[in-house]
């Protein structure tokens, strides 16, 4: 081969190069009218918005989520294969107290696979939602009504009473706030998802809340299953603006899980720019009826990487105790706008317990030493 062979091939490489970025903007031209419309030229669409305009104090909207997992992970994951997990409707009054008194409202109901975990099946049976009769639940599918609450606030002070979700955690039921598709034992099986009683919370100073109220146990409608009668409260400390610490507690008659305290701590801290790191530990020790306990702990760690405005990288690693078994799993993940208002959430997710593998009772009855491919869909309106 010749140098002059090499110079020839090269500008033919370089020429073929230069067509193909011309083609590529030509073609990214062409299609910028579709994004645009599709996109509301990148801004998304909000239907309380176009109805209501976006300075009203009332809001309504929901989202569609639709998923899929080659296995089920035993945590909000219950089947294999495709399922609508989510189909919500919101309804909301914005409070904003800080010129003044002011009130707000929210109400939330949902429909989809996610619907029976989503129930107040901390309460009695019949309460609320929780019936699996047909007209609530059909065994894989159900519908729910996880918050119905009003809101009072003066400046740095407002007390909110009803049926609210939980702010244990780092994790949550509303599929839009979540990173992952699937979920951690740590948030499934040693935290309340939702709380119906009363919760005021106070803002001193700028970084600084401190909430506190009673509760009628976890997960409950508007009864008092088991005599539920808890503490919840806790505070979150911002002293800088990259790093939040939030301790949150229970304490009482929890309810259906028993007497006895719950606690989770979680740091959120912002690396860089484009870099998140979050840590999370849970604590869970209930005296439950007939003489049994539950003792859970929980460390989860995520660290999630935005790539660009549209495309994040993430994983998270957990180790989960729970009554002396211990329980792991490995997520990895992908969060893709393909359109302000259509994000996809490709992950992967292996879990095993090397105690249930040594004869070690398996506490909870999750599957171990399985790996899945899931992913979801969520569109929001």
């Amino acid at each position: 081969m010749t140098f002059k062979y090499w110079r020839s091939t090269l500008a033919a490489a370089m020429l073929a190069a230069t067509a193909s970025t011309a083609d590529a903007a030509s073609l990214s031209e062409t299609m910028k009218p579709t994004w645009d419309a599709l996109s509301n030229n990148g801004e998304g669409y909000d239907l309380s918005d176009s109805i209501l305009g976006p300075d009203s104090p009332y809001d309504f909207g929901g989202w569609l989520a639709v998923g899929y997992s080659s296995q089920r992970t035993g945590a909000f994951n219950t089947y294999k294969g495709f399922a609508p997990t989510q189909g919500w409707l919101y309804a909301a009054k914005t409070l904003d107290a800080s010129e003044g008194f002011d009130w707000g409202f929210r109400v939330d109901v949902m429909a989809g696979a996610d619907g029976p975990d989503t129930q107040a099946f901390g309460g009695d049976f019949g309460d609320w939602d929780f019936d699996n009769s047909t007209q609530w639940d059909d065994g894989k599918y159900g519908l729910a009504a996880p918050q119905l609450y009003v809101e009072l606030g003066y400046k740095n002070f407002k007390i909110k009473g009803g049926k609210f979700y939980t702010p244990v955690g780092y994790e949550v039921v509303t599929a839009p706030d979540n990173f992952f598709f699937s979920h951690a034992f740590t948030m499934y099986y040693a935290e309340p998802f939702t709380h119906t009683g009363a919760l005021a919370s106070y803002t001193p100073i700028e970084g600084l809340e401190i909430f506190g109220g009673w509760t009628a146990g976890w997960d409950t409608g508007f009864s008092r299953f088991m005599n539920g009668n808890n503490f919840l409260g806790g505070i979150a400390v911002q002293p800088v603006d990259w790093a939040k610490l939030t301790y949150t507690a229970t304490g009482g008659d929890l309810g259906w899980i028993g007497e006895g305290y719950s606690h989770s701590l979680v740091a959120d801290v912002t690396v860089t720019d484009n870099l998140k790191y979050v840590f999370q530990t849970d604590y869970v020790d209930a005296d439950q009826s007939g003489g049994a306990e539950y003792e859970a702990v929980g460390v989860n760690q995520y660290l999630i990487y935005t790539v660009t405005d549209r495309v994040g990288v993430g994983g998270r690693g957990e180790w989960f105790r729970a009554n002396s078994t211990d329980y792991y799993e490995l997520t990895f993940g992908v969060n893709i706008a393909l359109l302000p208002n259509l994000k996809l959430r490709p992950e992967f997710r292996y879990q095993f317990s090397e105690d249930v593998e040594d004869g070690q009772p398996n506490t909870i009855g999750v599957p171990v030493d399985q790996a899945a491919v899931a992913f979801d869909a969520i569109f929001t309106f």
